[in-house]
């Protein structure tokens, strides 16, 4: 649905830039041809810019729908397509315009930048797009701290914003048609009213609503902490085990930045509880939160809850502290004893967390846990090291006999979610039985 949705408004700026004698001047000499390349692109990439803001507004139907993981895997494409095929434009329009005016093509771009409307705002965009899309490349990014990568990201925003008087003031597409205006109006307004009504609005509501302010803060494990949130009604945040929150804690510097954090426990009565890792200034500030300090909340969302949970056995497979969602689901869950195993991987038995709390699940619900502690394997495995001669998938099996019948819940790092996902498919678990998170904690 929300792909054929992308694919349709492209389809309709394509038409709506045919319509305007697109295909005409792209066929009518080399400048005239690259200048309408050059318009044509523009309009794409200024199309798959508004399909990234909505994609990452949080709307609940496409949350709900597709979870976090793909939505988040479409954002990246629709990012990377859009800024080359800005790049296309740039380079387009200004050879374009410089062989109608007969210029040098720094010549014409200087004066495209200086002298046509918008054009300098335009620039500016130009460049804040360049500084999200370099830090959003994989190497880069795992040089920043999530904190930095987060604020340099939303510049994104602000870089549109800057784009759009260009394209009012100077874009021929939108000044010479009236369809071609009811639509980028509507497309702007839409991907605008997203952001304010899902990303602000909402959280706002919700968080002056239930009112949520820390009651506890637990250690769980080295680096890993658990923190008892209370608040009024929380009965009615239709929240479910295995989803997470993007919260934002009010004790001084740092509020800003929201961090999503997994329910380590569903909610029961007035309380739930979240567990974090300290991998940053701002997950290690959680350790420091005193009771009493006011919280704020964007959520629920993530689709790695029991509702695709098709009853019988399951299995769940953890790596460090993505075991938090998991351990939420077991509680949750109406399976009969004997039907849960947990499959816990840890580096060092030091890092297991939630031990008294397994050992109950295991001796009230009947979970079966196998806790999976050493090194990394050296070849890409979900298994640690010393299990290197074994197969993933009949490791799998061995561990979980019955997991070809199980549906599967994986909740982990990238790269050991993509080895345990291969490993499961060979065990015989159905891709359609098989559930994830990435970026859930």
């Amino acid at each position: 649905m929300a792909g054929s949705a992308a694919a349709l408004s492209l389809l309709v700026v394509t038409a709506l830039w045919t319509a305007d004698r697109g295909v005409q001047e792209l066929l009518g000499g080399l400048a005239t041809g690259l200048t309408s390349a050059g318009r044509l692109t523009g309009l794409l990439s200024a199309d798959l810019m508004l399909v990234q803001v909505v994609l990452m507004a949080r709307v609940p139907l496409v949350e709900r729908r597709f979870g976090q993981d793909r939505i988040a895997r479409w954002h990246r494409l629709a990012g990377f397509t859009s800024f080359h095929l800005l790049l296309a434009h740039v380079v387009l329009t200004t050879l374009g315009y410089a062989g109608t005016a007969r210029e040098n093509a720094l010549t014409q771009l200087w004066l495209l930048v200086t002298a046509y409307p918008g054009m300098l705002l335009a620039a500016a965009a130009l460049a804040l797009l360049v500084l999200v899309v370099v830090t959003s490349v994989r190497a880069a990014r795992r040089r920043l701290r999530y904190e930095s990568w987060h604020l340099l990201h939303l510049y994104a925003y602000l870089g549109i914003g800057l784009a759009l008087p260009h394209q009012l003031w100077t874009g021929a597409d939108f000044v010479g048609s009236s369809a071609a205006r009811a639509y980028w109006w509507t497309a702007y307004l839409v991907a605008l009213g997203s952001v304010l009504v899902f990303r602000l609005g909402l959280p706002a509501w919700r968080s002056l609503r239930h009112r949520v302010e820390v009651a506890a803060v637990v250690p769980e494990a080295p680096g890993i902490t658990s923190v008892w949130l209370r608040g009024r009604h929380l009965d009615r945040l239709q929240v479910r085990a295995g989803q997470f929150f993007c919260w934002r804690f009010l004790d001084g510097p740092g509020w800003s930045r929201a961090h999503p954090y997994s329910l380590s426990a569903p909610p029961s009565g007035d309380l739930m509880r979240i567990t974090v890792k300290a991998l940053g200034d701002d997950s290690a500030r959680v350790t420091t939160l005193r009771p009493g300090t006011r919280v704020l909340l964007e959520g629920p969302y993530g689709r790695l809850t029991g509702e695709h949970w098709r009853g019988g056995g399951v299995t769940l497979l953890a790596c460090g502290v993505g075991v938090t969602p998991l351990l939420a689901l077991l509680w949750e869950l109406p399976y009969a004893p004997g039907q849960a195993v947990l499959l816990y991987r840890a580096r060092t038995g030091e890092e297991l967390a939630f031990r008294a709390e397994l050992d109950r699940l295991a001796a009230v619900r009947g979970v079966v846990v196998h806790h999976l502690v050493g090194p990394r394997a050296r070849r890409p495995s979900w298994l640690p090291a010393y299990a290197e001669g074994l197969p993933d998938a009949e490791a799998l099996r061995r561990l979980s006999p019955d997991i070809a019948t199980h549906d599967v819940y994986l909740c982990g790092p990238d790269g050991w979610i993509d080895a345990a996902q291969a490993a499961t498919r060979a065990a015989g678990v159905p891709e359609q039985h098989t559930h994830h998170e990435r970026f859930a904690w």
